[in-house]
């Protein structure tokens, strides 16, 4: 066996980020990934404006307001956002709106809490500096500057910076295709009755979802029954469908586990078995020139494995660059007392007094444990950890970020 952190090199070694792209519109690329440089064509904003609702000035007409020697100025202009306002004269003074234009001859706004009018006349009792709740042009997006970096992720707030540039289409990579499939004659789909001796097979169901939460395209070959012909097949028809392979099950070496097998005869298996729980029976290699991962069959080393090693992999084959989660230190308030010989990632959860409680059944079939967490903490080998030590926790709201 080798090293999790080993393995997980390994595996990004091999991880070739896809080339194929596609032009698409920018209100419909959430979550994917760029495939260009966003350069901005324009500067943002592109004119200085107004922070607030209030008066555009020349400080040097207010200089001396306070309130025992109030100036008073004559308004000559309405300015709201989207007009330009006329030429201000020394002496003279606008009223500005939110995101409206600096009329030329202007340098400060003074907000309109701070000023007292008397019909077409507006009364300041307090100085403020030059340029005083102005937004300088450029002072967000400068002409000419790369705004996003290919290879990011497109979220929410980076569409919208995309959007106040002016870009109405990206370039992303295409969408990665994982093909999936689950090894298991006891596998049954749910919906269906369970007969004697079968169970649900929720990896489907989690794999599936997991991937979504990526921005992956499952190619499900849904079940594939215990026979070396029947792996063989399926691993042939998921290597002409997809850029990734990834089953779960299958991976001892008993004589209803073909997955070792299978894959030696087509390709090639560069891992097999970690020194990480759950999740010591992973494999990586390659199935007739595709990538290939291979999970264990129980749930919860399935979805252990899949976030700390399958998603790193996919998420650069998808041409992310930035796939690193860094873990947050949190005190724990539990005792862990039986050191081991593997990496262990343990489901907890925060908990009000801010430690993170642990799941107290740690079995890498429980489900449940995984359902009642909110994310992960590391345990190095033969770490022992008493009630208010700090340890290293991975939300799994971070995994989907």
């Amino acid at each position: 066996m080798i090293t999790y952190t080993e393995a997980l090199s390994r595996l990004l070694d091999k991880a070739e980020p896809i080339q194929d792209t596609e032009t698409i519109p920018l209100l419909y690329s959430t979550h994917r990934v760029l495939a260009e440089d966003i350069v901005s064509p324009i500067a943002v904003p592109g004119w200085d404006n107004s922070q607030m609702d209030g008066y555009a000035v020349r400080a040097s007409d207010i200089a001396g307001a306070s309130e025992s020697t109030p100036v008073r100025l004559p308004v000559v202009d309405r300015i709201p956002a989207g007009d330009v306002g006329k030429k201000l004269s020394a002496g003279g003074v606008a009223r500005i709106f939110t995101g409206a234009p600096m009329p030329e001859g202007a340098d400060t706004v003074v907000p309109q809490e701070l000023v007292e009018r008397d019909g077409d006349v507006a009364i300041f009792k307090e100085a403020l500096k030059e340029g005083a709740w102005v937004r300088r042009r450029g002072s967000d997006v400068a002409q000419g500057s790369v705004v996003v970096k290919k290879g990011a992720r497109l979220t929410p707030a980076v569409i919208g910076m995309i959007a106040s540039i002016g870009r109405a289409y990206v370039t992303v990579y295409r969408r990665l295709r994982v093909g999936i499939f689950f090894s298991g004659n006891e596998l049954v789909q749910p919906g269906t009755p369970l007969p004697p001796g079968g169970i649900y097979n929720s990896n489907r169901f989690m794999i599936r979802s997991l991937l979504q939460t990526l921005g992956c395209e499952a190619v499900d070959l849904g079940n594939v029954p215990d026979t070396l012909d029947a792996t063989i097949k399926a691993f042939e028809e998921a290597s002409q469908a997809a850029d990734v392979i990834l089953t779960t099950g299958g991976m001892s070496v008993g004589e209803e586990d073909h997955i070792k097998s299978a894959v030696s005869q087509l390709g090639e298996i560069n891992v097999w078995k970690v020194k990480l729980k759950p999740g010591k029976p992973l494999a990586f290699g390659q199935v007739l020139g595709v990538p290939f991962i291979g999970c264990p069959g129980n749930p919860v080393a399935g979805f252990v494995v899949f976030l700390m090693m399958a998603r790193p992999f996919i998420l650069r084959r998808m041409g992310l660059t930035d796939i690193d989660i860094q873990p947050l230190s949190v005190r724990a308030d539990f005792d862990w007392t039986r050191p081991g010989d593997r990496q262990e990632f343990v489901r907890v959860r925060r908990n009000l007094q801010g430690g993170v409680d642990i799941f107290p059944t740690q079995n890498s079939q429980v489900l449940s444990s995984c359902a009642w967490a909110d994310g992960l903490v590391d345990i190095p080998v033969g770490t022992t950890i008493r009630s208010g030590d700090i340890v290293n926790y991975y939300p799994f709201c971070q995994f989907f970020a």
